[in-house]
């Protein structure tokens, strides 16, 4: 039977299958307790003696994102301003559990849920000079070691648009009527004219389940690299729409450069769609939590400041 949904496995691993794997790979690893930390839509994660990380496939689109993640992350050592997990053991599959896994450094830290604004505008500077440092990765480089080009579509702004509002037929009946209308409005006034083309080296899946923040809520790593792509700037620019305040947003596109209305615009449709797709995903999974921070993540998104916002 076909998935019905785009984050349903293809596989799935036990903790006892994990520990088998990664035990017999690794033997050097078998001394340390291994605990399951959760899954996102690609991948399921275990943390092995609180000092690595491993990665295992749930869909047959990941196997070519951890390849990816094993080739690329390991180039970008010396550049990026906020630490990110570093490839050190790469597994291989077997009769009961095909795909190859990954295992890494671990980024301490925790996911950036319920925070207060203040804490938040506290990251921009750091966030801007994050993606300024992550963006001048050369593009050729990427390219050669396999980074796909534009594989969101991200200036596809009408099928983009068509998507978010079937996305938001799905999720009427969990909003109240002031953010239904928010989100109503907000596609009225969303122009699908085309934008310019701005394609830079990057992360490709940026929100807030792939940012961790340390315990006074400042951003202390970026995770979840699969989706590295030569793609539009807006994808990652959008962070500064989801995870920031509209007063924050002036000092993060100060430090990253300049950035034009258009990159804007298609920067605050990514930081308003991809936590709808997590939405849905969370009503799935029967995650109350997850959905209220989503749910959180998009008020934030459309919230707007004008005076702070250009």
């Amino acid at each position: 039977m076909a998935n019905k949904n785009a984050w349903d496995p293809d596989w799935d691993i036990s903790e006892e299958s994990a520990q088998q794997l990664i035990y017999s790979q690794f033997p050097q690893l078998s001394a340390y307790a291994l605990q399951r930390l959760g899954h996102g839509w690609d991948n399921t994660v275990f943390l092995v003696g609180g000092k690595y990380v491993f990665r295992f496939p749930r869909r047959e689109l990941a196997v070519d994102l951890i390849h990816l993640e094993g080739k690329l992350l390991p180039k970008l050592d010396g550049l990026l301003t906020l630490p990110y997990p570093k490839p050190l053991f790469y597994g291989k599959g077997t009769s009961e559990y095909p795909p190859p896994f990954l295992g890494y450094s671990y980024v301490k830290g925790s996911f950036p849920q319920k925070l207060a604004d203040e804490q938040r505008a506290k990251s921009a500077k750091k966030l801007g000079q994050f993606l300024r440092r992550l963006h001048s990765f050369p593009v050729q480089i990427a390219r050669e070691n396999g980074a796909p080009e534009d594989h969101r579509k991200l200036m596809d702004i009408p099928a983009r648009k068509e998507k978010m509002q079937v996305c938001l037929s799905r999720l009427s009946s969990q909003m109240e009527e002031k953010e239904r209308a928010a989100l109503a409005d907000y596609f009225n006034g969303l122009s699908t004219d085309p934008v310019r083309e701005r394609h830079v080296f990057s992360h490709g899946d940026l929100h807030f389940k792939n940012v961790l923040v340390d315990e006074q809520g400042d951003v202390s790593g970026i995770i979840d690299w699969g989706d590295m792509s030569v793609g539009h700037a807006a994808g990652d620019l959008s962070i500064g729409y989801s995870f920031l305040p509209p007063q924050a947003r002036h000092t993060f596109f100060a430090e990253y450069g300049e950035v034009d209305e258009d990159t804007k615009r298609l920067a605050r449709m990514m930081a308003i769609y991809i936590p709808m797709l997590v939405w849905l995903q969370a009503i799935d999974d029967g995650d109350k939590r997850l959905a209220q921070e989503a749910k959180a993540t998009i008020a934030r998104a459309l919230a707007d400041e004008e005076s702070h916002d250009r």
